[in-house]
């Protein structure tokens, strides 16, 4: 089944199956990220707060990549769709265009980390089908993959949703073993969101929360930390 669009009440959802939403946009305002999972992601601010380069596995409404594109102005933002159908709706949610900064590209993720060169510092994965969580998106050489792909340093953020996401867990536990994965439940929801470091990179997780984010300047970023960090460490996994 295609993808479609409903309208309600001011909101418009992408979804592949009645009542079941993959994307959420105010109509009155595009850029807001209206569900609590996606503001959950931008949890990666705390350890990185203006990356070089960003790479998305899963357009949907383009939530994360409007947003990230309007509030990372020296961000270079690749995302990767497979479904050319969700890839047709981009004006509908007020994608932005091709461009310097922001490229849309039809093709499967589990290809793209298997082949790429770009090293993002950030990789964010939200790549959902008819079905769910594409298999080829979640199995034990697609995180080694990630690994692999991200430059040093370099943080994988991942939205789960699912009956199996112990075993994905333990997979990206064993993919990323140098600093563990910490998982962040949002406000509401079934998702669970992982956040897993390459190299060095840690969580500043003995540090006053309140220190860390006074560091970001800008006050948008800093609520979505905020937001991120309610429930920091939720799961620490070494």
């Amino acid at each position: 089944m295609p993808p479609f669009v409903y309208e309600d009440a001011g909101f418009l959802t992408l979804q592949f199956q009645s009542c079941v939403v993959q994307s959420e946009m105010k109509a009155d305002d595009p850029g807001l990220l209206t569900l609590s999972y996606t503001r959950t992601m931008m949890g990666f601010l705390l350890l990185n707060s203006s990356p070089k380069n960003i790479a998305m596995i899963g357009l949907g409404g383009g939530s994360i990549s409007k947003w990230c594109y309007k509030e990372l102005p020296a961000t270079d933002i690749t995302v990767i769709e497979i479904n050319p159908g969700v890839i047709a709706l981009r004006e509908v949610f007020h994608i932005p265009q091709d461009g310097d900064r922001f490229h849309l590209v039809c093709g499967d993720g589990a290809d793209y980390v298997a082949e790429t060169s770009d090293e993002p510092e950030v990789l964010l994965v939200d790549g959902f089908d008819y079905d769910g969580q594409p298999p080829q998106l979640c199995s034990q050489t697609f995180y080694d993959n990630c690994y692999r792909a991200l430059g040093p340093n370099g943080i994988l953020v991942v939205n789960l949703c699912g009956l199996n996401d112990r075993v994905l867990l333990d997979r990206i536990q064993r993919s990323f073993p140098e600093q563990g994965i910490v998982v962040v439940l949002p406000e509401d929801g079934s998702n669970k969101i992982v956040f897993a470091t390459k190299g060095d990179n840690r969580w500043l997780l003995d540090e006053p929360l309140l220190h860390v984010l006074t560091r970001f300047g800008n006050r948008t970023k800093t609520e979505l930390c905020e937001a991120a960090s309610s429930h920091l460490a939720a799961e620490i996994r070494t």
